[in-house]
């Protein structure tokens, strides 16, 4: 939803959530305690949360933060399990998306999870353009290596590889993902991977065969990133992710009838979508 310009109602954004919860997935990122300034479509975050009815659903909810402040609004709700930070391995897009350096942002991911840690949350964190940029900054397997070892000393637990902008290939994603899993046995890695409608498959399946057992979605393959370029690629769409994991005999646990009443129901949500986000 952040990149869309006009404000989606909170009783639509409520409802749309509440039929998600029904779906039954792992973890819902509902969504994020940053600035109004910055993403406006996402103010009303605290007022989304107090309307959903989480009696009778497994999923835990996500929400996303881009700074220590934001961090402590988030960790205030106790129906809130996890809190994401975007952490870039590009200072230039560091700088772009939370206004910070990467040692800045280190620093306050080392706060974040002391603060999950007493607040009984868990900390993920987004290794953002972990397949690339596109402002010229130093990239490589070895770069995002480097970020993972000082998150492992951190103490963190879940760790997302982050294609912001599209970039990703099998031949990325397959060796980084099969180099961090056994050298980090103690964090949880997941794909966080953008994509044109043609590219998706080649990279859930890069990223399952090399390990991977946690993936991000959006329904539709809706959204983007507005802070990384100018045209948003689109995200991972989630009923991709759930027909390609059942085809490969995993037990989702996903009630489908729910899945397809969720989908019914983006459809009017997300209309009319600019064509950046399409």
């Amino acid at each position: 939803m952040q990149g869309l310009p006009d404000f989606i109602p909170t009783a639509t954004k409520t409802a749309y959530l509440q039929q998600l919860l029904a779906v039954g997935f792992d973890v819902l990122d509902f969504g994020s305690f940053v600035s109004p300034k910055a993403i406006p479509q996402l103010r009303d975050t605290a007022e989304v949360l107090a309307g959903l009815n989480l009696d009778y659903t497994r999923t835990k909810l996500l929400a996303i933060v881009a700074n220590l402040r934001g961090a402590e609004q988030a960790a205030s709700h106790p129906e809130i399990s996890y809190l994401g930070f975007p952490l870039s391995v590009s200072e230039t897009f560091q700088r772009r998306n939370t206004n910070q350096t990467i040692a800045e942002a280190l620093a306050d991911v080392a706060a974040m999870h002391a603060l999950c840690e007493r607040r009984g949350k868990t900390l993920i964190v987004y290794l953002s353009m972990g397949f690339g940029n596109p402002y010229g900054d130093p990239y490589s397997p070895a770069v995002v290596v480097d970020f993972t070892q000082q998150l492992a000393a951190l103490g963190v637990r879940i760790v997302a590889l982050s294609d912001t902008i599209g970039v990703s290939t099998p031949a990325l994603i397959m060796p980084l993902f099969e180099e961090l899993i056994p050298a980090f046995p103690h964090i949880e890695f997941g794909a966080h991977l953008h994509t044109t409608p043609t590219t998706w498959l080649e990279k859930v399946q890069a990223a399952y065969q090399a390990g991977c057992c946690r993936f991000d979605g959006a329904l539709g393959g809706i959204g983007g990133c507005p802070m990384a370029t100018d045209v948003l690629t689109g995200n991972m769409a989630t009923e991709n992710i759930v027909a390609f994991l059942a085809g490969q005999g995993e037990e989702l646990g996903l009630d489908l009838a729910a899945l397809a009443a969720a989908q019914a129901q983006a459809t009017t949500v997300f209309q009319p979508l600019p064509a950046s986000a399409a």
